[in-house]
């Protein structure tokens, strides 16, 4: 059965979902016979890496709301996410574009390391406060996830994986999807947002019987 998910790394609630999904799968009776393939996808495809401003400061002139309401957003995403294991320093996040983040993760993708280098990367967004957008933390990070770094260093200096980016983007325009994290379950069952593992574990009960009638 194949599991197609949409993401951007530098979504909360992709990272809680992904921790979400992967306790239902665990729970999954077919696991074993699973196949998860994570797809690009940005919040901001414009967005541009600043390093002088807060994680609060632009989540609060982005919506036209105050600081304070930043910060409440900011505990409440850091407490739900605690609920599921992860620790979030959001104050150390830097704003950052995401593309050649999702170079990487295509690069990884080729070599059987989609999974490894989603993880390594939400993890350098949210805990580690690391750069996403910079050359040197991205091959850090690839290289933790796996990664060669003279393979890495090719993709960055080049345009490869670029357009593996946009198709994956242009894919999810075609079929409606707006928002991340998007779970599609055999090609015909989609689960929108962080849901609870209970409920991804319906769906992939749902599609697993879908497939296999009787």
């Amino acid at each position: 059965m194949k599991v197609d998910i949409w993401s951007d790394v530098r979504c909360p609630f992709c990272y809680i979902g992904k921790r979400k999904f992967e306790s239902a799968l665990a729970e999954f009776e077919h696991r074993g016979a699973v196949e998860v393939e994570w797809h690009s996808f940005e919040l901001d495809p414009n967005m541009v890496t600043v390093l002088d401003k807060s994680s609060e400061e632009y989540l609060a002139e982005r919506y036209g709301k105050s600081r304070e309401w930043a910060a409440e957003s900011h505990q409440h995403v850091t407490e739900t996410a605690a609920e599921v294991g992860l620790d979030f320093n959001l104050e150390r996040s830097v704003i950052a574009n995401s593309f050649d983040a999702h170079r990487l993760i295509q690069l990884a993708k080729s070599k059987g390391l989609g999974d490894e280098m989603e993880e390594a990367l939400f993890k350098a967004h949210f805990t580690d406060g690391k750069n996403i957008d910079d050359r040197s933390s991205l091959i850090g990070i690839g290289t933790e996830a796996g990664l060669d770094v003279q393979d890495m260093t090719a993709v960055l200096d080049s345009e490869d994986f670029a357009d593996e980016v946009r198709y994956d983007e242009k894919t999810a325009e075609t079929i409606g999807i707006r928002g991340v994290p998007f779970f599609v379950l055999n090609e015909k069952l989609g689960v929108s947002g962080a849901q609870s593992p209970e409920t991804f574990l319906a769906a992939l009960t749902q599609a697993w019987n879908e497939a296999n009638p009787g």
